[in-house]
């Protein structure tokens, strides 16, 4: 604690000696708005005419600032997709400047992935991919619904956890060890209709970011990556409606001022209603399978220096047959924000938060009818501050609190039942994180960005807490009260990336960032299911940790119509999970630590993209091999195993065609290397049934994967005040039976013969939907 607190004050300081250095300055601040929304724009870019080498971006929020000699100036406001502003100053003391950009879009916001001045090439941060809300996009997904999980999964080095599936892979981490944001609330499941559909409306979404890698020191708590989405926060100028109709869901966008220029709210709304079409069958009447969700939003102008920000999710999926058995899971989070501008240099965010994921399932088995329960609830405290001492120093530091409440489950008897009412240990913690990082300019080529992270999590009663040995048996219980302390881990976690721009096209880029992680996911699937459990690090399950280390060259082709970009990683992960062979993880919850080994994991590789940034067909080719492994003792005879999100080959091409005014075409294309899987290497007789056995861990694959989908966007005849468009696409196009699941069955026409049965989810999806916006 004593070194992290010395090493951050020399930090600060460092950048505080470079300001006080130039004494002769003046700093000009404020934010940047688009002109027919009243929306902040983040990453838009301030140059300075006269020194081409001087400029800042944007925030999060649209706040800027920059210091300049004292002087005369003409100040260069962009960002893309709107049209370019130049104001001629003259600077002699600090001043605040606002400014407003005309947005050039035509059509209805959608998601593409940006080409801006601000590219890889000349971006300081290293192993981020930025989507963008405002501009087009015509990238056909599954059920013709523009998610944007999905289309973050074309990218390099993020792989689709299965056929359809919004749950992704990063660099060799599982899916629970994304830390997915909706306005800084985590998200524990991202997915509707068990992952067909992603939590996330693109309607509601202004900016998605995803860090691969040199994640900033602001983030923590997983070990692969952080994906940080930012709700839109409702247009402050005029009222808005927006939406879609499609074949099996429809959504609804109403956005306006409260006060114009001061106030604005914002509701997003979306349902599917797969459930009418099962009713429309005599067989499957009694069904339910759909989902609703709705973010809603209000924006608040204090004044000249604070902003206040109120925003929530509330998603809710139902599967169910009859009274047989149902099962309903969702995501609930809110978010209160304030910004505050203490003054040109020092900006100011504090966040209330709340997040809460739960599932319940409903079941009736003869005479007994009973429902379990299960949930994850979070309260969360956020204070950051952003210093801008100088044009070659941004420094951010602050502290994070989080108290973690897990109910592993409540079972429930409902109507006349034998069973009784009982109830998991309910796990409760605290996670607590002071960090600070600067992001230094060193010279115009170079640029450093180092930071550190302190994470203290602490494991808390009231509950029992066990002694495991390695064998897995219970030698020991140690009960703890409400608030006490049952074990504390305390970890430092660095940061340092550094680019180095070699002329106006190329660049290179290295970092090493260390992650730790406190929450685990079990789960028997390769993907997330609704009714996996989460659980906390306690005296027998240590924090993950993961080493990462990347290198990363970028180039801009000819005249920056392409780009170019290729990164390498090294991975080493600690304290990784897995079951022991024959394992039954919901036997006895209360002790799962009993069905767990731990062991070290290594994940390395080397992505590839091309990209093409302008002309009428515009898209990208990228490229990912890749390989991650674990080895844990008593499993695989202690050797290295390929981990269950193994791919060795994964490519994705992309293509967008506008072939006039009116039609735009494209078309994508993705193959992958089969899942590890572990398949039996025998079978056995016990009492007349079939039973298996397994070797080596996750030594099989299944088949290879392949896919085209085609789409075409036609715009239709503007109205008034109407632009309205008809979207068409196909899924899956030349009908591939990819591989969903294998099971393993005796044959029953041969004796002895044992047969694998292949199930394929989808072959051929034609949608078609219309959207809307007056």
């Amino acid at each position: 604690m004593t070194r992290f607190i010395k090493i951050t004050l020399c930090l600060l300081l460092m950048a505080a000696g470079n300001s006080y250095a130039q004494q002769k300055q003046a700093t000009l601040a404020g934010t940047m708005k688009d002109a027919a929304t009243g929306e902040t724009l983040i990453g838009a870019t301030v140059r300075v005419k006269q020194l081409p080498a001087t400029g800042t971006v944007t925030n999060e929020y649209g706040f800027y600032s920059l210091s300049l000699p004292l002087g005369s100036y003409t100040l260069v406001y962009s960002l893309v997709g709107f049209s370019e502003k130049a104001f001629e100053i003259t600077l002699s003391s600090d001043q605040k400047l606002d400014v407003t950009l005309s947005d050039q879009a035509t059509m209805l916001k959608e998601v593409v992935i940006t080409a801006d001045k601000n590219d890889k090439v000349s971006s300081t941060q290293m192993g981020a991919e930025k989507l963008n809300i405002k501009e087009i996009s015509t990238v056909p997904v599954l059920f013709g619904e523009r998610d944007p999980l999905k289309i973050l999964q074309l990218l390099p080095g993020i792989k689709s956890s299965g056929d359809g599936g919004s749950g992704f892979y990063v660099r060799g981490g599982a899916t629970d060890q994304n830390l997915i944001l909706l306005d800084e609330a985590p998200v524990y499941n991202a997915s509707h209709l068990l992952g067909f559909f992603s939590t996330f409306n693109a309607d509601a979404i202004k900016d998605m970011t995803v860090y691969k890698g040199g994640m900033p020191a602001q983030y923590g708590g997983r070990l692969s990556s952080v994906l940080d989405i930012k709700m839109n926060e409702g247009n402050n100028q005029d009222y808005e409606v927006s939406g879609g109709i499609g074949l099996i869901s429809a959504k609804l966008n109403v956005e306006g001022p409260i006060q114009k220029d001061k106030s604005s709210f914002l509701l997003s709304a979306r349902r599917t209603y797969a459930d009418v079409f099962l009713k429309a069958s005599s067989e499957y009447r009694d069904y339910r399978l759909y989902f609703y969700d709705l973010n809603a939003k209000l924006n608040f102008s204090l004044g000249e220096k604070d902003r206040l920000y109120v925003s929530g999710y509330f998603g809710k999926d139902d599967m169910g047959m009859g009274e047989t058995f149902g099962l309903q899971w969702g995501n609930a989070t809110a978010t209160v924000r304030w910004n505050h501008i203490f003054n040109s240099k020092l900006f100011s965010n504090t966040s209330l938060i709340f997040s809460n994921y739960d599932y319940n399932v409903g079941i009736q088995n003869g005479g007994n009818q009973f429902d379990i329960f299960s949930q994850i609830r979070d309260y969360n405290l956020k204070q950051e501050f952003q210093w801008f001492p100088n044009n070659k120093n941004t420094v951010r530091f602050g502290v994070n609190a989080i108290h973690h409440t897990i109910t592993p489950g409540e079972v429930t008897p409902t109507g006349t039942s034998s069973i009784n009412a009982s109830e998991l240990q309910k796990r409760f913690s605290w996670e607590n994180a002071i960090f600070a990082s600067n992001s230094w300019q060193v010279s115009s080529n170079l640029n450093l960005t180092y930071g550190l992270r302190l994470n203290a999590f602490s494991a808390m009663g009231e509950g029992d807490f066990y002694t495991v040995t390695p064998a897995g048996m219970v030698t020991d219980t140690l009960h703890y009260d409400k608030g006490q302390i049952a074990k504390t881990y305390l970890n430092l976690e660095p940061r340092l990336s550094a680019s180095y721009q070699l002329g106006e096209y190329a660049s290179v880029k290295a970092s090493y960032v260390r992650n730790v992680q406190n929450l685990h996911l079990i789960s028997n699937s390769t993907a997330s299911n609704p009714t996996d459990k989460w659980i906390a690090s306690n005296n027998n399950i240590k924090p993950e940790i993961s080493d990462q280390v990347s290198l990363g060259y970028y180039r801009n082709l000819a005249e920056n119509r392409y780009e170019l970009s290729t990164e390498v990683y090294y991975k080493t992960m600690q304290n990784q999970i897995d079951y022991r062979n024959g394992a039954n993880i919901f036997s006895n919850f209360d002790a799962i630590e009993t069905q767990l080994l731990f062991g070290k994991g290594r994940a390395y590789g080397s992505e590839w993209q091309l990209k093409k940034k302008s002309g009428k067909l515009t898209g990208w080719i990228s490229y990912t091999l890749s390989k991650t492994e674990r080895k844990i003792e008593a499993i695989n005879d202690n050797l290295w195993y390929n981990a269950r999100q193994d791919r060795t080959h994964d490519v994705a091409l992309v293509g967008i065609y506008q072939l006039n005014n009116k039609w735009t075409l494209s078309a994508n294309w993705v193959y992958y290397t089969g899942n590890a899987i572990t398949f039996p290497a025998g079978k056995y007789q016990v009492d007349g049934q079939t039973a298996y056995y397994y070797t080596e861990r996750n030594g099989y694959r299944m088949p290879d994967y392949h896919r085209l989908d085609l789409g075409a966007t036609m715009k239709l005849r503007d109205r008034k005040h109407l632009k309205q468009e008809l979207a068409f696409s196909l899924y899956n196009a030349y009908g591939r039976e990819n591989t969903y699941t294998i099971e393993f069955r005796d044959s029953e026409s041969v004796p002895g013969k044992t047969e694998a049965v292949q199930t394929a989810l989808f072959k051929f999806i034609p949608s078609v939907s219309y959207n809307f916006k007056f």
